[in-house]
């Protein structure tokens, strides 16, 4: 079998014979190598076929059953199968020793057109061998690279050491998510696809006509599908690769209305956008525009003006930075201080959602890692928090295991909204 690192379109198209006049019919022989099943009793064609039918190769104009010559010279029947019919776990499982089948290394993520690789120590001999096959499995890659030290080890930005095992050195990347197109380096940002999920999650909490505050924002995961649905964005991180694929991303996703990048200390900028928040107004003409191809101009002057004002106040605040995300926290004492009357019981406007990431113990014990949380929570903020299984409204702070990030330990996502004595700095 031969395995190619093309499509299927790309194996089968015709060699290139460019200048020529006359047809020479023998130009245009290719051989190629494929996988075939034999069929050894024919009146089961059919069922096989049935079987396999996300398997065989797909071809116009070709027949899938195939005669195919024994050594003895008799025919048999054969289905031709697609070239990408061995799944990679089964080719390691070939040429991988077999003492190491229980621990196939079959987990990586895909970034654009990049395979990202955490190879176990175990696994480092055959890390070239590991790489060129997938390099020929993943459609989308065209670089492999293995992890070689823990995420923001080496610096605060959430970046970390790779080696390139094949392919192209060129760690560019284009990822769409949630209708927006992400480009960046990313061998100099941080970008999880596994997060996609837990991004909605959050977004989904936020109303149009809010006002989102993203503290620690990196390329604009949160920041961008907020923006299309017209929530009011100021979103921040002080990585300036990180600030720069995040501009380009609110021009690209034409959402420059709405979202503004900034490039500040997470501490300073819970403060320096919340006192902006509160001493601008802004708004933008949102009115239906006229379709082109419309004539009726009487029509189009009854188009009532609609306009869209930024709230005064962050109904949300996004703190994404889980190593550290917690000791921000003492940044919100008093961030409110003097403007209670822009909040419940004077008016509607309740105090804002906090939701920040951190990691804890990987455990059974459900109750014991909620309450490790809140106590680190109470301690950064000088107020008592708790679980919000324990009923009380005051206080209650909702946690979501989010993910797995290593063997004991994960991901979580603690929201709470912010207390009166801790938002007016009133203790």
């Amino acid at each position: 079998m031969t395995i190619s690192s093309g499509s299927t379109e790309e194996m089968f198209r015709p060699p290139l014979n460019r200048g020529m006049q006359l047809l020479d019919r023998s130009l245009f022989k290719k051989t190629i190598l494929i996988s075939a099943a034999k069929v050894v009793d024919r009146k089961r064609i059919k069922d096989f076929r049935t079987t396999l039918n996300h398997d065989l190769l797909r071809l116009d104009r070709f027949q899938t059953v195939q005669n195919i010559l024994e050594p003895n010279g008799e025919q048999s029947k054969a289905l031709l199968l697609n070239q990408s019919i061995y799944p990679s776990d089964d080719i390691m499982c070939s040429i991988l020793p077999e003492d190491e089948h229980d621990n196939i290394p079959t987990g990586f993520s895909v970034v654009g057109h990049v395979v990202h690789l955490n190879l176990r120590s175990e696994h480092l001999p055959y890390k070239h061998l590991i790489a060129t096959l997938l390099l020929d499995k993943v459609p989308s890659a065209r670089s492999i690279i293995n992890k070689i030290d823990d995420v923001g080890s080496g610096n605060a930005f959430r970046t970390f050491n790779y080696e390139l095992l094949a392919g192209d050195p060129d760690l560019n990347v284009e990822v769409n998510e949630e209708g927006c197109l992400f480009t960046f380096d990313y061998s100099k940002v941080y970008w999880n696809s596994r997060l996609n999920t837990e991004h909605r999650r959050i977004v989904q909490q936020f109303k149009p006509g809010e006002a989102i505050c993203d503290v620690m924002a990196g390329v604009g995961p949160f920041a961008l599908p907020a923006g299309r649905k017209r929530c009011w964005v100021m979103a921040n991180d002080l990585n300036p690769a990180s600030f720069d694929s995040l501009a380009g991303g609110i021009q690209r996703n034409k959402v420059q209305n709405f979202v503004k990048a900034h490039k500040e200390d997470g501490n300073s900028f819970v403060r320096s956008s919340t006192m902006q928040l509160l001493n601008e107004d802004v708004e933008i003409d949102v009115t239906p525009s006229r379709p082109r191809h419309s004539r009726d101009d009487a029509a189009s002057k009854l188009v009532k003006k609609q306009v869209m004002r930024r709230p005064r106040v962050f109904s949300h605040y996004v703190l994404n930075l889980p190593a550290s995300a917690l000791t921000f926290l003492p940044s919100f004492v008093g961030v409110y201080a003097g403007y209670e009357r822009l909040f419940s019981p004077h008016t509607d406007t309740e105090l804002p959602l906090v939701h920040v990431y951190c990691f804890n113990t990987k455990s059974d014990n459900v109750e014991e890692v909620e309450h490790d949380i809140c106590r680190e929570i109470s301690q950064q903020i000088g107020h008592d928090m708790h679980p919000e299984s324990e009923g009380e409204k005051e206080g209650s702070v909702s946690i979501w295991d989010v993910r797995d990030v290593a063997p004991n330990k994960r991901m979580f996502c603690a929201s709470f909204r912010l207390p009166e004595k801790v938002a007016y700095g009133h203790f």
